[in-house]
């Protein structure tokens, strides 16, 4: 087959003209054209009057034909062979594996990167017992809307810790800008697809899921783990990881096992650490084990609520609502006089500002849609980035203590009940209180308390999102609306550590033990989550067969969720 790309088409097109396209693009006849596959479908709409569809399109054609085109366009980037992206194990078959002697390997933690790690590793017939600290994923539900609704905080099972990862509660991206040459991606939304998501994540160039349907999809991937012969223990947090001198005289360990909050210890010389981003005291107690850690840079700032309608009309103009286009999105960045950087981030159109502390005392939002994404307000998270070495230089860890003085601060500025501290956008431009909500309904649960926003975050990131808000407003029009809804703090972008890893997936001075995800600051979002999550069951097979991992990529961070 052939892979044709830059097919564009208006919104409203039909069958025959995607067919017509395609003949006229490849200057052929309609008897030639044997079989028609969407790829991927994406839209232009930097003309709001003449909105684009743009399809990439697996043909079928006859085989002298498809050779004859190669040639004819062989300097045109619009056309190619069409890739293979069926995924291919490292391993073929379970007996490779030594099965009595080699200890089960296990996997911490049962978010996206976590359920791919062991997936695979199940498929590969390697039986991984699964450790996630949290509830499964319905009570998990249950808990979170706990706090929600009651503002009753339940610090194992919440938005951050549980069984499908703080991803569950999400807005369900599923799309990164991660280098996937081995069509990785590929493999996780097929997973996806296989466990219940809707088939169209596999064309959309954006696909979601929502909280919802993502919930019946991580039990279906649970049971599919466990009908492989893995095993998911639900409330077994890890304690220690046990770490034994690798005898080289420089620092260097071999993982050996863990012991869980039980008391129980189970043996292994090859572990998963999918641990997500807000495992503080597990980063702590790594930390405090040896495993070489650095700091790195991370976001703070706040959540901002437009209506959807607003968003919608600044996107796609008189186009706004049809139904191919659905709900707007948008990504914003602004370079700031005083140096920083402000972007928008996870952006939830139709969505809710959810509490996403996993913390007592502390204040963190977060965003989530549903499938339908058709709740009144969007939202997205308006962050600045700060570094270590000059935001946070006292030691590694300070990144963590820096998020929850700002997180406790918050706590406190909308009255130590977990409602959140909250300004209307006008309001805080001109640097003064809000006392009354307008236009703008906050979606925030349990509530919002109004006052002054700016004593949540330190002077710069004030300085920063103050002049970016007008300049997105030149980008979407209304983005700096008066009404428009600001509530605090968003600290939990990305893991305020990097749990180092070398090419062969290792941590760089323990072997055994492969960080991955967020956590590890490997990942930003669900799918390249899920991307590391099979690279790392890649390497650990391979280790254990003997054979040396290819060389790791880092992800950057932030880029999806």
């Amino acid at each position: 087959m052939l892979r044709l790309n830059e097919i564009k088409l208006p919104l409203d097109h039909s069958e025959n003209d995607l067919t017509q396209a395609i003949l006229n693009k490849l200057a052929i006849g309609e008897a030639d054209l044997l079989s028609v596959e969407v790829f991927k479908r994406s839209y232009d709409a930097r003309k709001k009057n003449q909105i684009l569809l743009i399809y990439q399109l697996d043909v079928g054609l006859p085989d002298a034909l498809e050779e004859a085109l190669l040639v004819k366009f062989a300097k045109q980037s619009f056309i190619r062979q069409s890739p293979d992206t069926r995924y291919k194990f490292v391993a073929e078959a379970p007996a490779e594996f030594p099965s009595e002697a080699q200890a089960r390997p296990l996997v911490i933690g049962f978010g996206p990167c976590g359920i791919l790690a062991a997936l695979v590793l199940a498929q590969m017939g390697l039986k991984p017992i699964v450790l996630e600290r949290g509830q499964d994923v319905r009570q998990r539900t249950k808990d979170t809307w706990g706090l929600w609704r009651k503002g009753e905080l339940d610090t194992e099972s919440n938005v951050q810790y549980g069984e499908g990862g703080a991803g569950t509660f999400s807005d369900g991206k599923l799309y990164s800008q991660v280098k996937d040459k081995k069509h990785l991606g590929r493999k996780v939304l097929n997973e996806f697809v296989k466990a219940g998501a809707p088939e169209e994540i596999l064309i959309l160039s954006k696909p979601h899921i929502g909280t919802f349907k993502l919930v019946k999809m991580v039990e279906n991937m649970r049971a599919e783990i466990t009908r492989l012969g893995g095993e998911i223990r639900f409330q077994q947090k890890v304690d220690c990881i046990h770490r034994e001198a690798s005898g080289e005289g420089d620092g260097h360990g071999q993982v050996t096992g863990v012991t869980l909050s039980s008391g129980e210890t189970l043996k292994s010389r090859h572990i998963v650490l999918a641990i997500g981003h807000s495992a503080r005291d597990t980063f702590q107690m790594l930390l405090e084990q040896g495993v070489y850690i650095e700091a790195k840079p991370f976001s703070i700032g706040f959540r901002i609520e437009h209506p959807q309608s607003v968003i919608d009309r600044a996107r796609f103009g008189e186009q706004a609502g049809h139904p191919i286009l659905g709900a707007a999105d948008y990504s914003l960045v602004h370079h700031c006089d005083n140096g920083r950087s402000v972007y928008s981030f996870c952006m939830c159109p139709g969505g809710t500002v959810v509490a996403a502390t996993s913390e007592e005392g502390c204040v963190v939002t977060n965003g989530m849609s549903q499938y339908s994404r058709n709740e009144r307000n969007a939202n997205a998270a308006i962050v600045v980035g700060i570094d270590p070495e000059a935001d946070y230089p006292e030691h590694v860890l300070a990144g963590i203590d820096l998020q929850r003085t700002l997180e406790k601060r918050a706590y406190e500025l909308g009255g130590s009940n977990y409602c959140a501290p909250a300004q209307l956008v006008g309001d805080y431009l001109q640097n003064k209180p809000s006392e009354n909500l307008g236009e703008v309904q906050p979606s925030y649960k349990p509530g919002v308390s109004l006052g002054d926003l700016s004593k949540a975050l330190p002077d710069f990131a004030n300085a920063a999102i103050r002049e970016a808000i007008p300049a997105f407003d030149k980008q979407i029009k209304g983005f700096a609306m008066s009404d428009a809804m600001l509530t605090g703090v968003e600290t939990r972008t990305s893991s305020p550590i990097s749990i180092k890893r070398g090419r062969d997936f290792q941590n760089i001075n323990t072997y055994g033990l492969y960080p991955a995800g967020e956590g590890a600051g490997y990942a930003g979002g669900i799918l390249s989550a899920g991307i590391d999550g099979i690279k790392v069951a890649e390497a650990l097979a391979l280790s254990i067969l003997g054979v040396s991992a290819p060389e790791s990529l880092p992800l950057d961070q932030g880029l999806s969720q």
